[in-house]
């Protein structure tokens, strides 16, 4: 009778960690290797360790997936050096504590301590902290608001103007080191917003400004019969996001610790994840690679081109070396000067010119000229 109660107890208390919220009374601990699970068993939250090394994680992976795909990481930077750590709540916020109690990461919420709160894992991958008694979508903290290197169906990335939140993606050291790595994925907001790849807080590729239904850069974003892609821009926000139109497929946007910004999706009938596209999708579209008043073309050999009426500014470039892009064949001249079109270009950065949406071409032309 004994030995039952004993299983019966600890049955119990295994049960309720299983389930998609964890209490002020509960805690994981990566020794007992319990974990949370969303309601539809779709995502899982836990302690992981992703390489030989003695490192520890907390993170969020799927459930359903036989792969191990982690989308979410917590203490990217300030992993567990041992198999000792503990995920609780304490004064109102969600911690980790490592072998001698100490926080090694934290919320930093400033909710109302003296309410009980619980952490919950949503079937999104989303993981929220609200109080206890409150099943809205008004949360303390959500980790939908951090993202690290994978972005889901439902998660923005972008600017939340009331709060002054930037979302934004950052790389994996390597494949199998969570800690921040060289690449982020960031949305600048200029006349016409555009994402911006940077590699160590240089630009290494643009997206082009969305043009209503994808970034006219990415052209390999196309259209999908079971994904839509939504670009938001007001008062409150400036956001990007995409929607899964089919609730058992399975897809995410992931920045690569090579630089790639890559869309996955499962395929259960070979049970691998598929890559539907990537970008930069070429040579051309890597951020200013040909310089000043020139442009590329991937068909031909050398690839950069100075534009009609410029040639290369170091004669010895031969348009192989392009770093020091092209110069005008003849001084500037706004009386006789003219318009030329450059077709499948995207539209230049507009982070430091001004735009008037009220005027039309000839008002336009006329302006350039003065």
């Amino acid at each position: 009778f004994f030995v039952v109660l004993v299983v019966l107890i600890l049955f119990s208390c295994a049960f309720s960690i299983h389930a998609n919220t964890l209490s002020s009374t509960e805690s994981l601990t990566i020794s007992r290797n319990l974990t949370i699970v969303s309601p539809g068993k779709i995502f899982e939250l836990g302690f992981f360790k992703p390489s030989t090394r003695p490192r520890w994680y907390l993170g969020i992976w799927y459930k359903k997936i036989p792969e191990r795909t982690y989308v979410w990481v917590a203490n990217r930077n300030t992993p567990l050096s041992n198999s000792v750590g503990t995920l609780k709540i304490s004064d109102g916020n969600l911690v980790i504590l490592d072998h001698s109690n100490i926080p090694i990461w934290s919320t930093n919420t400033k909710g109302d301590v003296r309410s009980p709160i619980v952490a919950e894992l949503l079937d999104t991958g989303n993981l929220v902290i609200r109080y206890f008694n409150n099943n809205s979508q008004e949360f303390l903290w959500q980790s939908f608001d951090f993202p690290t290197d994978t972005l889901l169906p439902e998660m923005k990335l972008g600017w939340d103007r009331k709060t002054g939140l930037n979302r934004f993606l950052r790389s994996y050291k390597s494949s199998n080191d969570p800690t921040s790595g060289s690449f982020s994925y960031k949305l600048e907001t200029g006349v016409y917003s555009e994402f911006f790849m940077l590699a160590k807080n240089s630009p290494v590729y643009r997206t082009g400004p969305w043009n209503g239904i994808q970034f006219i850069g990415m052209p390999e974003m196309g259209k999908s019969d079971y994904v839509i892609y939504n670009f938001t821009e007001n008062n409150e926000e400036v956001s990007f996001t995409f929607l899964m139109t089919s609730q058992n497929t399975y897809s995410r946007l992931k920045l690569s610790d090579k630089g790639e910004f890559e869309r996955f999706t499962w395929i259960p009938t070979s049970s691998q994840w598929s890559l539907s596209w990537s970008s930069p999708k070429d040579q051309c579209d890597v951020y200013d690679l040909c310089g000043p008043y020139s442009y590329c073309d991937i068909n031909t050999s050398p690839i950069c081109h100075c534009i009609q009426g410029f040639e290369p500014k170091f004669p010895e470039w031969k348009l192989i070396d392009a770093a020091g892009g092209c110069v005008r064949r003849t001084p500037l001249n706004c009386g006789k000067d003219r318009f030329l079109p450059l077709k499948q270009m995207k539209l230049p950065d507009t982070k430091t010119v001004i735009v008037d949406r009220k005027i039309g071409m000839k008002d336009c032309k006329k302006r350039c000229l003065t």
